[in-house]
């Protein structure tokens, strides 16, 4: 019995040096992470990769026969205003497009649901009520498009124009695509940065020194480049989702 006891202590001293050994590994591998993470947030990388994801192969060639707005998330939000105000722009500068928006809504609750409020945001931009269509149906991007290709009927002629977040645009026209869009393109709601020159005052500019607190790499680009590099992240594992499901 005694022997019995000893061995199981044992067991079970050996099993917590392991246990600690894989947490301490797994601390240091996160450390290390988050270091890479924070090191490449001071570079410009965070922000071309998800501007390669906007343009690579989303061009169209041709005036649209429709201008599709992805949803984003509750309205107001700040991606759901960007696509709006870029829809808009889109709207205006092809004026005989549709424009539809694709955002889940339950048919009772539409007066008050956040796809009515992009349809009001893009109408206090000029869109004309009339030009509006609506798919409400599809949870996610590949059943939005075929949600849209439903109501457009005729998916293999027509001309889709096709506005999301930049990250999101690369997967989304393929969406499009596979979904029997033989011409879709889209164009993403990138937002304008504010000048940094702004953020420094006359003195320092003559000094050409800047303190830590003052550097507006520090106090912003930092913080916006690691939001980046998780939108980035997440659309890299989405996109490998999407292909293994054969849906772009």
């Amino acid at each position: 019995m005694y022997i019995c006891h000893m061995m199981f202590f044992i067991g079970m001293k050996q099993l917590a040096r392991r246990v600690q050994k894989v947490v301490v590994k797994t601390i240091f591998a996160s450390g290390l992470l988050f270091l890479l993470a924070a090191g490449l947030a001071l570079t410009d990388l965070p922000f071309w990769g998800c501007y390669h994801l906007a343009v690579t192969g989303t061009a169209l060639e041709a005036d649209p026969h429709y201008i599709v707005v992805l949803g984003a998330g509750g309205m107001p939000g700040p991606e759901g205003l960007m696509r709006c105000h870029t829809a808009a722009l889109a709207a205006e500068t092809y004026p005989h497009a549709k424009v539809v928006i694709a955002m889940p809504t339950l048919p009772q609750y539409f007066a008050s649901s956040h796809t009515r409020s992009m349809y009001r945001e893009m109408v206090l931009r000029g869109v004309d009520s009339t030009r509006f269509l609506f798919e409400t149906t599809g949870t996610n991007t590949r059943d939005q498009a075929l949600g849209v290709a439903s109501l457009v009927k005729r998916p293999d002629t027509a001309r889709v124009l096709i506005v999301s977040s930049p990250e999101h645009l690369y997967r989304a026209v393929r969406a499009f695509r596979k979904a029997g869009f033989a011409m879709a393109g889209g164009r993403p709601a990138f937002e304008s940065g504010i000048d940094e020159d702004l953020l420094i005052t006359e003195e320092e500019k003559r000094q050409g020194f800047l303190a830590p607190n003052r550097m507006p790499g520090l106090r912003y680009n930092l913080w916006n480049y690691m939001k980046l590099e998780i939108d980035f992240m997440r659309e890299v594992v989405a996109i490998g989702w999407y292909k293994w499901k054969g849906w772009i």
